[in-house]
């Protein structure tokens, strides 16, 4: 049969179920019409029964060659290549020139020499350096270091050690350059510095990188304090040297608090610290709002942390921080409008964020949950305890705008009353288990992911068994 033959036989049973035109409707008779000469026009130009037509092919013309296709799949693949590797390059090393803060006001470089070195104070010691979350980056040493290491042959108590590791670059997170006399001129921190760890290979804190970990070990308070000079942190914060002692001490480990140079709020109303826990920098290609609060997309908060919080050399942009009645730091000190020339920050967001995104969450161990107990989980999780309304499979966030209200969680509202959105972030669940270490939710209000389910389980009135918690629990271990 041909194209015309199958035109004929259809436009023939139209007619046939056809009403006289003076018993139609003047819509439906134009409706008809239209139809008959779409499929008139589709039927004339290819028979996807009948196989090549060539009346579409001379329409459309020739089909792209696959040399052409290649080429662009090869520009496509050469651009995510090299952004993944400039990404990683400015994820573990790029200051963004906040070296300008921490040596050049902070002068920081001076309290970990120590006055063996021209600094001031003892020094900071690898032993003291490991204590307070710093971690080492074992492909970085030099292998009579890491044989040193191994024999318990390496002084781990003396700063000059410490600074050796810093000229290895060895340091996760922070990066120094030394005069050449062997002092050290500057230090500065990257990204890495919150959101990476090491997997322990050789001892506790030293092993290979883990980009994407939140460091749950690292006390950002006390590393700060460590500064000669905080007088300027205290003029921000219009308080004196020994209020900004006692604020950056009680955030403890694994906390840092962005807010603080924003809005002054050292403190919750129930008098416990405002930090929040570092969260962890993988599994978020998907994600739209990635921190506790939202406030922004990954390459937002990049910029964010990059100028606010590193004190990198950069350009930054957010009129809702001149609302002086919810930000009044941020307001009088123009952190809604951040210019510096040159600019060190800007041209390195996009690979920075490829790079981020590219990091997936790690899968849990074998034999950290049990099988049988988490595949029960799974069901109560997509069931009767409801998570999964919120904490949509595979991203286990919404896919959307994924804030809630303090109230539709059930907890206070004073970290999300802080944001521009005034909510609370629902986290994604992939790579749990990598970020135990300090407890749940945004401030580790919850010690154990069975407090959680606990939680949830009186605020929603689940009435879950005993054994459905456990198993969502382990669930919740397994993803």
């Amino acid at each position: 049969m041909t194209h015309k033959q199958v035109f004929a036989a259809i436009f023939s049973k139209v007619q046939r179920q056809t009403k006289p035109v003076g018993q139609q409707k003047p819509h439906r008779v134009l409706s008809k019409w239209i139809l008959g000469f779409a499929l008139t026009l589709l039927v004339g130009m290819a028979d996807p029964l009948l196989g090549y037509s060539p009346t579409i092919h001379s329409a459309l013309g020739a089909p792209v060659s696959d040399e052409h296709n290649q080429g662009i799949d090869n520009q496509i693949d050469a651009n995510s290549e090299r952004m993944i590797g400039e990404g990683r390059q400015i994820f573990r090393n790029d200051t963004f020139g906040d070296e300008t803060f921490w040596t050049g006001v902070l002068h920081l470089e001076k309290a970990l020499e120590g006055t063996k070195f021209g600094g001031v104070g003892a020094g900071v010691s690898p032993k003291t350096a490991l204590a307070v979350g710093l971690k080492v980056d074992l492909a970085a040493l030099p292998k009579k270091v890491v044989e040193g290491l191994k024999k318990n042959q390496v002084n781990l108590d003396d700063p000059a050690t410490t600074l050796a590791l810093l000229q290895a670059n060895a340091v996760v997170g922070v990066k120094g350059t030394f005069n050449q006399d062997g002092s050290l001129q500057t230090v500065g921190i990257t990204c890495a510095f919150c959101h990476s760890s090491v997997d322990d290979a050789l001892a506790p804190g030293i092993g290979h990188r883990l980009d994407g970990w939140a460091n749950r070990d690292l006390n950002v308070g006390v590393i700060v304090n460590l500064a000669p000079n905080l007088q300027p942190v205290a003029d921000l914060l219009g308080v004196d040297v020994g209020t900004v002692h006692t604020v950056l001490n009680s955030w403890g480990p694994g906390k840092f608090d962005a807010e603080l140079f924003l809005d002054g709020k050292a403190f919750r109303p129930d008098g416990k610290s405002a930090a929040t826990l570092i969260p962890p920098a993988f599994g978020l290609a998907g994600v739209n709002l990635h921190t506790w609060t939202g406030w922004g997309s990954v390459t937002y908060w990049n910029a964010f942390v990059a100028n606010l919080e590193m004190h990198g050399q950069g350009t930054f942009y957010d009129p809702r921080l001149n609302d002086a009645t919810k930000f009044p730091i941020a307001a009088k000190n123009g952190f809604g409008n951040v210019r510096n020339s040159p600019d060190l920050v800007t041209g390195k967001l996009a690979p920075l964020q490829f790079y981020q995104l590219a990091i997936p969450a790690p899968p849990p161990p074998a034999g950290s949950f049990d099988p049988a107990s988490a595949v029960r989980g799974e069901a109560i999780f997509a069931g009767k305890a409801k998570c999964a309304a919120c904490h949509v499979s595979p991203l286990y966030t919404e896919p959307g705008w994924n804030m809630h209200k303090a109230s539709e969680i059930g907890i206070d509202d004073f970290q999300a009353s802080r944001a521009p959105d005034d909510a609370y972030r629902t986290s994604p669940l992939k790579g749990l288990w990598t970020h135990t270490k300090g407890g749940f939710y945004h401030d580790g209000r919850f010690a154990t992911l069975r407090d959680v389910v606990e939680h949830y389980n009186t605020f929603f009135h689940l009435n879950l068994s005993e054994q459905e918690k456990t198993d969502l629990v382990e669930f919740l271990k397994s993803l």
